[in-house]
């Protein structure tokens, strides 16, 4: 049994409702520090982002897992996940909880917030076992739906305690609250016939499909955190204001790769074929948007107070551009089965820190120009091994079957 082709019909309404839901997540994550910044003092303020801050980290698994079921479900549909699922939320929930005594004090946290931080992380990151479980079926529209369940459930309850004048720790307790019902609605949404349990999800699955997702998120934000640490304060908010086009130009064709990822996990090298060709013309579509249209995007995106810097508009837009490739190809090496998809990632943060701290000066032009160098860096370390590791897997599939 394998994921079935869906017409070109089909496929427009699956990824525009999978990309709904991914814009309504990332409005109601945008909504949160907004109502706060209108009901809480400083104080709980800066505590309310740290703790945003901390979630979203705690929270990477969570993608990790639901990337390594889709991949484990469209190969093999009648497998279950539920152990490995319940074991890396109650793992990345415990690690908060043994954070907690350390966490408090150093961030001027209060314990029940990291606790309730916990609880949390635990619902957030076990929807990944069920949304990967839709995603590997080829379930998209329930996939979508799931992600407005958990994106629901993730804010929703802490934005209503917000909006209610809870304040930071009544508005987290309801949060928490709200986040236990992710579990049962997801439950319900991916429900299937009964059928024979096939071959479980490892360990190192998970662990390779997490590690890829968390180098991703840190190589595409390392250049916003080293331009805090370097530059002046008025620069390194200049800064922020463009890595707002780099961040629009990597998420805004990833609805292709959730699509996508299914066919790429039965060996489709048509699949990321398209899949690459279409998001290389979104990053090209973009790049040339923002070089006709500069001043228009940093207005977008900051305001008029940095229509100057439209003349760099190009240069984030094709660093996002670039990162978007590249979570292309560290999927299809997921699907594949490659032990180090990462490593080019890794690789790629560590010369763009060494390089911007040490080597060029401190300036936003070198440092911008040194994330679109760390980009094409990491793009041409993950395609080389793309297509290694899809050479390494048919030559020991051959060797098995002649063995054989």
């Amino acid at each position: 049994m394998t994921v079935r082709a869906a017409s070109g019909r089909q496929i427009g309404i699956s990824g525009a409702a999978v990309a709904v839901a991914g814009a309504l997540t990332s409005a109601l994550g945008y909504l949160v520090p907004v109502i706060g910044a209108r009901g809480l003092d400083a104080a709980d303020l800066g505590a309310l982002a740290t703790v945003l801050a901390i979630a979203a980290i705690a929270s990477v698994p969570g993608t990790g897992l639901q990337i390594a079921v889709a991949v484990h479900r469209a190969r093999h549909p009648e497998a279950a996940a539920g152990r490995a699922g319940l074991l890396t939320a109650a793992l990345c929930a415990g690690v908060v909880v043994l954070l907690a005594p350390i966490a408090g004090p150093l961030l001027d946290l209060p314990l029940a917030v990291v606790l309730l931080l916990a609880v949390q992380t635990f619902t957030v990151v076990a929807a990944g076992r069920r949304l990967g479980e839709l995603q590997g079926a080829g379930r998209f529209l329930r996939l979508a739906a799931g992600m407005t369940v958990l994106a629901a459930g993730r804010y929703g309850g802490l934005i209503a305690g917000l909006l209610l004048g809870a304040g930071l720790t009544g508005s987290m307790l309801i949060g928490a609250l709200g986040s236990l019902l992710i579990p049962p609605a997801l439950a319900l949404l991916a429900r299937r016939p009964a059928a024979h349990d096939g071959p479980r999800i490892t360990a190192r699955q998970i662990v390779t499909a997490c590690s890829a997702t968390l180098a991703m998120l840190i190589v595409s934000y390392a250049d916003l955190i080293l331009a805090r640490h370097l530059l002046p304060a008025a620069d390194s908010g200049a800064y922020a204001v463009g890595t707002v086009l780099t961040k629009g130009a990597l998420w805004a064709p990833q609805v292709v790769t959730v699509l996508a990822l299914p066919r790429l996990a039965q060996g489709s090298r048509r699949a990321l074929t398209v899949a690459a060709a279409l998001v290389a013309g979104c990053g090209a579509v973009l790049i040339l948007a923002s070089a006709v249209a500069g001043e228009l995007a940093f207005r977008l995106a900051g305001g008029p107070d940095y229509v100057s810097l439209a003349g760099y508009a190009p240069v984030f837009a094709a660093t996002g551009a670039c990162y978007a490739l590249v979570f292309v190809l560290v999927n299809a090496q997921v699907a594949a089965g490659a032990r180090w998809p990462s490593a080019p990632l890794w690789a790629a943060t560590v010369l763009l820190v060494v390089t911007a701290e040490w080597i060029v000066p401190h300036t936003f032009t070198a440092i911008m120009w040194c994330a679109l160098g760390a980009a094409l860096l990491a793009l041409a370390g993950t395609a080389a091994a793309t297509v290694v590791s899809k050479v390494w897997i048919r030559t020991s599939a051959g060797g098995r079957r002649s063995l054989g």
